[in-house]
């Protein structure tokens, strides 16, 4: 099952974490002291640049006839989406920029490009999500209600269309998000399912009605006789987004090595306990600064969930102080290319809509979900002696959790070395069995023919 006891699967002691968490703290305030004009310069200049995109895009879909102009008004737009999206939207509600204290890019005012409310994702995402992440019945975001991410859920038959419920949900992503969304906000706010004049029905069906007006009558009508193309332009446009922050999210929360915890956790959980969990409950992907734009820097997925409101632009210069802070308590690091991580993700979608007795590993030491219990019985297959923490004392380096899944790697495939040699004896012991039983019947049979001989003569 999944991690009940982070410190002890973290192979770290009480004061390590408590230590850990205190130079995270460190980092949260060496970036918070130090922001200024060059920062809100980096936000304004993106809005500029942005809505600049948008509007050329839109020029150039007047003459979408076009197919030129088409694709090119298309591909503006598509761009245009994605970075208010991402680098805008998400982040700008995340309230990373509120130390400004301008209202126009202020969490609790931004209302951005998408299906659903700001305000139902804030309360979602913000709270739910980013205070209990990966801890199972409590992150609603895990698999989204509809994936079954981890084998600590029980499989049901709706699962086996899994895989086509997920390509449904990247075509789609937001309109995913903003069902999601909005059944939270109903649960949060004890409104009864079936109410329909609530408030987050309203605040639902106001939006969804204004952003299909833009995206599929305002925008299209302004193009007059391009209507239909300025349509399609759109249409492929919103598409193209979903796409790309329907992968940025999976490769930042589903591949392996992002682990999933359960509520016992929650128990006494301090500051450094959640900062762990954050840690080891997220995943990075490689990118270079364009990339990372692109993606909101949510690249950086560890120290987006580390320090969900510090801005963005910052994650590259925090991900270097993250990264040694690994190091130096023996951590993993969770990273790899974008389709790496997403292949991860793509495999486990695929591999959890079977049933668990078609899996092999178990819910203690799958690739997509490990417990503290995995380490149980390390000795015995990889010949070391296995302590839940230590300090080389000849150089100072702690043992941690990075060694310990590594020994565990060795101990797994040394078991299964063992047990294929078990079963190649078995199985020369049955092939020696036979050879004896047919000499034996070889011997046998002579006898049994003369036998027969003299009682007929």
């Amino acid at each position: 099952m999944a991690i009940t006891d982070i410190r002890a699967f973290a192979h770290l002691t009480a004061a390590d974490v408590e230590m850990l968490g205190q130079e995270l703290d460190g980092i949260r305030r060496s970036v918070e002291q130090s922001l200024g004009e060059r920062d809100a310069r980096y936000i304004r200049r993106t809005i500029a640049a942005q809505r600049g995109l948008e509007f050329t895009a839109r020029a150039v879909l007047f003459g979408s006839r076009n197919r030129w102009a088409w694709l090119a008004g298309t591909a503006m737009l598509s761009v245009a989406k994605i970075i208010e999206n991402m680098e805008l939207a998400h982040n700008i509600s995340h309230g990373q920029w509120d130390w400004m204290n301008d209202p126009e890019i202020h969490s609790t005012n931004w209302e951005w490009d998408m299906t659903g409310p700001s305000a139902q994702w804030r309360r979602a995402h913000n709270y739910s999500h980013h205070t209990y992440t990966n801890v199972l019945g409590r992150d609603e975001d895990l698999g989204f209600g509809i994936l079954r991410m981890t084998r600590d859920e029980q499989w049901r038959p709706i699962h086996l269309i899994q895989p086509i419920a997920n390509i449904v949900l990247a075509a789609a992503f937001e309109w995913g998000i903003a069902l999601h969304d909005w059944k939270i906000e109903k649960q949060l706010s004890g409104v009864p399912r079936f109410q329909l004049g609530s408030e987050p029905n309203k605040q639902f069906g106001g939006k969804v009605a204004r952003q299909v007006a833009k995206d599929f009558l305002i925008h299209p009508a302004l193009t007059g006789p391009a209507f239909t193309a300025t349509l399609k332009a759109n249409a492929t446009a919103n598409l193209i987004r979903n796409l790309w922050a329907y992968a940025v999210i999976f490769c930042g929360h589903f591949p392996d090595g992002a682990e999933k915890f359960t509520e016992e956790q929650l128990e006494g959980e301090t500051r450094g306990e959640w900062y762990l969990r954050q840690m080891l409950g997220s995943a990075n992907f490689s990118a270079g600064p364009v990339m990372g734009f692109m993606s909101g820097n949510l690249s950086y997925q560890i120290e987006h969930h580390l320090f969900p409101d510090l801005p963005s632009n910052r994650y590259p210069q925090v991900a270097v102080a993250v990264r040694e802070l690994c190091d130096k308590y023996d951590l993993p690091y969770t990273t790899g290319s974008l389709g790496k991580q997403y292949l991860l993700a793509f495999r486990t979608i695929h591999k959890l809509a079977l049933p668990d007795r078609f899996l092999q590993r178990t819910a203690d030491d799958a690739p997509e979900t490990s417990s503290e219990r995995k380490f149980a019985g390390l000795t015995a297959h990889s010949g070391t002696e296995h302590r839940p923490w230590s300090i080389d004392p000849a150089t100072g380096t702690r043992r941690g959790l990075k060694s310990a899944l590594s020994e565990a790697k060795f101990a797994l495939r040394a078991k299964a070395e063992h047990e294929k040699e078990v079963l190649r004896a078995a199985r020369r012991s049955m092939r020696s069995k036979a050879r004896q039983e047919r000499d034996l019947l070889r011997r046998v049979r002579p006898l049994r023919n003369t036998n027969t001989a003299h009682r007929a003569g």
